[in-house]
């Protein structure tokens, strides 16, 4: 059976001498972040994957918040899953942590708790890619090996002149071998050269067309712009849109706690708490009937389980205001929300002691803050509970 023959990352010659060139540039140039220049693998793991879809302003805090409370390996696989959401909150993809700790766990039973150097064995663990593994291998370990990403990509086509979709599987894998074979050959230091590509693509060779070639180390050897192709480099295929879908959030008050419920296992957000909704833009009387009936559905859970549940739904007044609209786009998928703050006149606390099991329970603002990982989906109604708890 004959073997395929792979395709070669086309003007991948032009290349060579850029790269060579690019690492002394990021030692000099490059910025000071807390996971930069420690040497540690953990740090290049947590930080990579806390970076993808998320800028690097946001994940500082964040970084510095989760290293200090989980330094290392071990205390990663052994913390709670709702502590590990709560730490993580805001940054979303929360498939993300719960990878990490799966890898964490595998690490330390299979490996020492040792972060292994080789890609291969990287790439084998729960939720890294072959960029994380190439990361990690790198820049902890010198080991030549690319991490090739979006940025890399564009940075790549505009220095090779190289027009193939960067949205295809198969250009990146091109990419990969070529850059693989530049780092074997001529003895770069694999960890800066990834860094400096890294470091060229989110501050230098943006994109749509507006990088700051002035300001770029290699710009006279790049045939981008040698030849004025800037704009048109790199080639990617459009997205198909997102999908709308329509949501009317319930924030049901019980004073100054509010009823949240935990999401299913599987599909987008899973196992978060989040505040009930429904699909489509409900009326104020159809959201009434909603909050009644979730009620209700915790009074005959307290009954099924032996106890007294609340008093009957008519005993439990309930007052409605709307609150602002508000809108969270996720990678494919876009909320549009209408809200209602539903408040239940309920001075004995009955409502709130049925409602406190693992699926459906009241959280006050504290709660909210320490506790419960809501995420950022239900930050417009999320953020200004918290703050008047603070008040």
């Amino acid at each position: 059976m004959s073997k395929k023959i792979q395709e070669p990352y086309r003007h991948s010659d032009r290349l060579a001498e850029p790269f060579r060139r690019l690492p002394g540039w990021y030692r000099k140039n490059h910025r000071i972040l807390p996971w930069r220049d420690t040497g540690d693998p953990y740090d290049v793991w947590v930080s990579e994957i806390m970076l993808q879809q998320t800028r690097v302003r946001a994940v500082i805090e964040y970084f510095i918040r989760f290293r200090r409370e989980l330094p290392d390996v071990r205390h990663l696989s052994e913390v709670s899953e709702e502590r590990l959401l709560k730490l993580w909150e805001g940054l979303g993809y929360y498939s993300r942590p719960r990878n990490m700790k799966r890898a964490a766990g595998i690490i330390m039973e299979n490996y020492g708790g040792k972060i292994p150097d080789d890609p291969e064995i990287l790439r084998s663990l729960p939720g890294i890619g072959s960029y994380t593994a190439g990361a990690i291998s790198s820049i902890a370990y010198g080991v030549p090996e690319p991490a090739v990403d979006g940025n890399v990509l564009r940075v790549c086509s505009r220095i090779a002149g190289n027009d193939s979709d960067i949205a295809l599987a198969a250009t990146k894998r091109q990419l990969e071998r070529a850059i693989r074979e530049i780092m074997r050959m001529d003895g770069i230091s694999p960890g800066d050269l990834n860094q400096a590509l890294m470091e060229l693509g989110a501050l230098i060779c943006v994109p749509n067309g507006s990088p700051s070639c002035s300001e770029c180390p290699v710009s006279g050897m790049c045939t981008a712009h040698l030849q004025s192709q800037t704009g048109v480099l790199p080639v990617k295929a459009q997205k198909k849109a997102r999908r709308v879908e329509k949501k009317t959030v319930l924030l049901i008050e019980n004073g100054g706690s509010y009823l949240i419920r935990r999401r299913k296992e599987e599909g987008l957000l899973a196992g978060l708490w989040e505040f009930p909704s429904e699909e489509g833009f409900l009326n104020p009387e159809d959201a009434l009937r909603a909050a009644v009936s979730l009620l209700a559905e915790g009074r005959n859970a307290a009954c099924a389980d032996g106890g007294t549940g609340p008093a009957a739904e008519e005993d439990v007044p309930l007052y409605i205001e709307r609150m602002p609209d508000a809108k969270h786009i996720f990678s494919h998928i876009e909320w549009r929300m209408h809200a209602y703050r539903i408040r239940i006149a309920d001075p004995d606390g009955g409502v709130r002691n049925v409602f406190d099991s693992e699926k459906m329970r009241f959280a006050d603002a504290e709660e909210m803050r320490s506790r419960y990982p809501l995420p950022a989906a239900f930050a417009a109604y999320r953020d200004p509970i918290r703050e008047e708890g603070e008040t």
